[in-house]
């Protein structure tokens, strides 16, 4: 199989954004090949300054992801022996356990963890996605399920096109449950209940469905939903990189927490963004701009507007230059 049949991401570099359209190949399926290069790439816009949004888009003309590739979980499932709930649960661990140690690559392939180890890899993606100064959108230019769907919850915004698509989880209907975080991600969206009926039933949500539950936040015309993703990731991805990280994983991680262990991920991140320079420079501009115009700059006409759209107040958004 070439590459291009296995499925590879074609990125349109605009500088702070990145546009990524997602080739599954003609039935545009996520395989081990678009972990592979999602890993690779969350890794690399974590790490450049210059990078503040990655807009993610489906290569197919009606599917944004269309599902996971059958033959990789089946294949996986097959190779894995037979075990209860407590095996399964050492398996898991153990998976955990090589994946955190990537120098047994080449051995752990020949053994029935590869599968275990290949999603708890793309789990490990997923949470990066969820702790990175990056902003990711989901353009779902059509629609997905399964892991397509569950890509999507692991993203920060999700736009999607209005009209025949659909969007939701059809695991059950295979025998099996979600397993790339939909359980999680789309309960934390939508709510327990409704993502219980949801994933119980397999029916996948109509577009109006999905924005009527929270599960994507704006619907637009389909030849609209990449620049509407492309100006949100431009609008957040404006936004400090370093306060965007810290606000992500206080929501992400500790959201999910018990309040005072919540409350304790928030001030840990507090002290590192408040000692970062960006957050320092911004901070004493506020305080020499209260002393220039004899207010606060938040409450100075227009000043909050202009802050809106910059991603940040400064003196400039404070008098109106530039």
């Amino acid at each position: 199989m070439t590459q291009k049949e296995k499925g590879h991401f074609e990125i349109d570099d605009r500088g702070a954004v990145l546009i990524v359209r997602v080739d599954g190949g003609p039935h545009a399926l996520f395989g081990p090949e678009i972990a592979d290069q999602l890993e690779e790439l969350v890794d690399r816009v974590d790490g450049e300054p210059s990078v503040h949004a990655v807009v993610f888009t489906g290569a197919h003309p009606e599917r944004f992801i269309s599902h996971a590739d059958v033959r990789w979980l089946q294949e996986g499932g097959a190779a894995t022996p037979s075990v209860g709930q407590r095996g399964a649960s050492a398996v898991v661990r153990a998976a955990e356990i090589a994946d955190r140690n990537r120098v047994l690559d080449p051995v752990v392939a020949r053994t029935p963890l590869q599968g275990a180890v290949q999603l708890d890899r793309l789990h490990a993606t997923f949470l990066k996605m969820n702790g990175s100064g990056v902003i990711f959108v989901a353009a779902l230019n059509g629609s997905a399920l399964g892991l397509g769907a569950e890509f999507a919850w692991a993203c920060d915004l999700r736009v999607m096109a209005d009209g025949d698509s659909f969007l939701g989880h059809p695991e059950v209907l295979l025998g099996i449950n979600p397993g790339g975080g939909g359980t999680q991600r789309l309960t934390r969206l939508i709510g327990s209940h409704r993502s219980l009926v949801a994933i119980l039933e397999g029916k996948p949500f109509t577009p109006a469905e999905a924005l009527a539950n929270g599960a994507v936040d704006e619907l637009v015309p389909q030849d609209r939903v990449v620049a509407r993703a492309t100006e949100l990731g431009e609008y957040f991805g404006s936004r400090p990189k370093g306060a965007v990280a810290v606000i992500k994983r206080s929501v992400y991680f500790g959201g999910s927490m018990s309040l005072s262990e919540g409350l304790h991920v928030e001030r840990t991140e507090f002290l590192i963004a408040d000692q970062s320079k960006d957050a320092q420079d911004l901070m004493i501009d506020y305080l020499a701009t209260t002393d220039a115009i004899g207010e606060l700059p938040l409450y100075h006409a227009d000043t909050y507007a202009r802050a809106l759209a910059s991603g940040r107040v400064s003196r400039r958004s404070s008098t109106g230059e530039g």
